[in-house]
């Protein structure tokens, strides 16, 4: 499941990736089945004029992109129809998921942060709803010991954006951040949040971007530093994300285990953490 290699790489850098850690034909594809089905129908109840195209498993999102052309409150619709796919909700609570964040973490319970898991659409050069620098306990809250569960759905390579990792910034703790962004006037909710002294923190830590393929699986620690990468290529970037934490951690137990989804702002936990332009 994972080796000791891989648990050091997690405890000192902030992440590791698992290769091949789902199974493509049991876990992965099904959720890509799924995908096309959704889109199949709304190409239909839009009336998207397009060749039929049989499935398979590395054209799933055939379609998406000619949605998104007639009217881009569409790819909206999408996202939000995918993250009810069955197939999708059964990998994010698989066992095997929570006896990795217990072995990794060495506690005895844990839980899933509540409409903290989707599957994000990363469209090529759209800056508006990419995410920028952040750190996951700060935009989901529910404990400070928690993992992010980051995998692909397509073959992630450069072009595409990798996901953007600080090596070892999950050892300095929390960070402040600025509320309402005016650089990305556009973003709101936790997108317009932006660290305190940003560039300077980035280049302090560096920058990674791992490559993966689906079935891997990238973790990263609640506190670790990241942001979606930039696409340039002429397909989305499609990936699974979704968060394991500690329900025994005293952080947690604080704030009763709530988050974002119980319309928590950070001004409200974490007062000293806000900076007001």
């Amino acid at each position: 499941m994972i080796n000791k290699n891989e648990i050091l790489e997690l405890k000192n850098e902030g992440f590791t990736i698992i290769k091949n850690f789902y199974d493509l034909d049991e876990e992965i594809n099904p959720i890509k089945k799924g995908i096309r089905k959704i889109l199949d129908l709304m190409v239909k109840k839009y009336n998207i004029d397009m060749p039929k195209l049989e499935f398979n498993v590395d054209n799933f999102d055939y379609g998406y992109k000619e949605l998104i052309s007639k009217d881009r409150k569409y790819g909206g619709e999408v996202y939000d129809a995918i993250k009810q796919i069955p197939a999708f909700l059964r990998l994010v609570s698989l066992k095997k998921n929570e006896i990795l964040f217990k072995k990794i973490r060495e506690v005895k319970f844990s839980g899933i942060s509540a409409q903290g898991y989707g599957i994000r659409i990363d469209n090529p050069n759209e800056e508006k709803y990419r995410s920028l620098w952040h750190y996951e306990y700060r935009d989901q809250f529910r404990s400070q010991d928690g993992i992010v569960f980051w995998s692909p759905l397509v073959q992630i390579v450069n072009e595409m954006g990798p996901v953007m990792i600080c090596p070892k910034s999950h050892v300095d703790g929390l960070r402040r951040s600025y509320i309402n962004d005016p650089d990305n006037p556009e973003k709101s909710g936790v997108y317009s949040l932006r660290l305190e002294n940003e560039a300077d923190t980035i280049n302090k830590y560096g920058i990674v971007q791992p490559l993966s393929s689906p079935g891997d699986l990238i973790i990263m620690d609640f506190l670790t530093l990241h942001s979606s990468g930039e696409n340039t290529c002429n397909r989305s970037r499609w990936s699974m994300q979704f968060r394991y934490f500690n329900f025994e951690h005293p952080s947690g137990i604080d704030i009763s285990w709530r988050g974002v989804s119980n319309q928590l702002k950070l001004e409200e936990v974490h007062p000293e953490l806000v900076i007001k332009r």
